[in-house]
């Protein structure tokens, strides 16, 4: 990863979410505490205040599209020994009612919030070098104006088997990689209306819920729906293994990262709706993509919250990451494509990641929700 942090460090800031070397879905505790799906990689550029962007909510606000979630108490977290660090420990939580998107919202549906307010991506910006240099050391020079360009990290796949301690190994930076690009410019959403948005960053979720009248999920919303009334099951459909008879979600089959065998039908994202549903009418609530939550991400935050009596959490009040403890960073969920039991277990109801808020992947997405 050394080539890629020497570009970002005068350059940009992204965390591409990765995963780390593991052993076995045995090892997830021991492994990837570090890295996981959030790899070590310097943010893009400092966070944009959405306070200042104007974004009026539609006028075509509606429940459309969404599910009741029903309120009530469960235990978030890890029940098992399969989590990482930051899954336990196991807290009491409760949560009032809530509607859900079924799905994660589309390219169609993102397509029709930037048509009506010219809404444009982070991953489609300029890096603007006055903002970059407040993040950098004093007296860093301004890099070439062929390297401030709007880009995003786009995942490629080595051609044979590779050590998985370096996510640089299968991450690129490409120029002109974007929603409406998700692999590049020669790539297109042509034809993939009903298919995740991706390469959005947290800010770009933020200003699209608020144009449609809803918001980014609590993590505790999200684990509440994922979990779809079942108690102390590790994925959203229950206890049977993800690589257990049919497909359930959409992750990687094979050999990481170097040969999937699409055994579920997909080597990358699906169109939503591709798989069975939970309990509660949720759709891709493991796998496909990342799912943005509103939440700050802090390591130790299920520590501080045990003992207590939640009501409808919000989460920390900052971000605090001990592996990059002056990056802030927020909460995804859910697992992407990318997930494999060898490397990222990702697609259980209780796995956390962080991500910098600036930073649009091709694996990450989300959803909304509303009272």
């Amino acid at each position: 990863m050394n080539w890629l942090k020497g570009f970002c460090v005068i350059v940009v800031i992204i965390y591409c979410t990765g995963c780390k070397q593991a052993n076995g879905a045995k090892d997830v505790a021991k492994r990837d505490t570090t890295m996981s799906c959030a790899a070590n990689l310097p943010a893009r550029f400092a966070a944009a205040d959405t306070s200042t962007v104007t974004i009026h909510t539609s006028a075509n606000a509606s429940y459309a599209g969404m599910v009741k979630i029903p309120g009530g108490e469960f235990l978030m977290g890890a029940a098992d020994k399969e989590g990482r660090p930051d899954e336990y420990p196991q807290h009491p939580v409760r949560v009032d009612s809530f509607w859900m998107d079924a799905t994660e919202v589309t390219n169609a549906m993102f397509r029709k919030f930037t048509e009506a307010t010219g809404y444009v991506t982070t991953a489609e910006r300029k890096p603007d070098w006055e903002e970059l240099k407040k993040q950098l050391p004093a007296g860093t020079p301004k890099p070439p104006d062929s390297v401030l360009v709007a880009a995003s990290l786009v995942f490629t796949p080595p051609a044979t088997p590779i050590p998985l301690n370096d996510a640089s190994q299968w991450w690129r930076w490409v120029k002109g990689a974007d929603w409406k690009h998700p692999q590049g410019p020669g790539s297109s959403i042509k034809g993939k209306d009903n298919y995740p948005v991706v390469q959005v960053s947290w800010d770009d979720a933020m200003a699209y819920a608020k144009w449609a009248g809803k918001r980014l999920p609590t993590e505790a919303e999200w684990e509440l729906a994922a979990r779809a009334g079942l108690v102390n099951q590790p994925y959203t459909w229950g206890n049977e293994p993800v690589e257990n008879g049919k497909p359930k979600a959409n992750v990687w089959q094979g050999h990481f990262p170097d040969n999937n065998t699409a055994a579920d039908g997909y080597a990358r994202v699906a169109p939503v709706k591709s798989f069975t549903p939970n309990a509660y009418g949720l759709y891709d609530m493991a796998g496909n993509v990342w799912e943005w939550c509103s939440d700050w991400y802090r390591s130790d935050y299920y520590t501080q919250a045990a003992g207590k009596k939640l009501v409808n959490p919000a989460g920390p009040a900052s971000s605090y990451d001990p592996d990059e403890p002056t990056i802030p960073k927020r909460v995804v969920r859910g697992g992407s494509f990318l997930c494999h039991a060898s490397y990222c277990a990702s697609y259980r109801v209780s796995a956390r990641m962080k991500t910098s808020p600036d930073t649009g992947l091709e694996h990450t997405g989300f959803r909304c929700v509303r009272k």
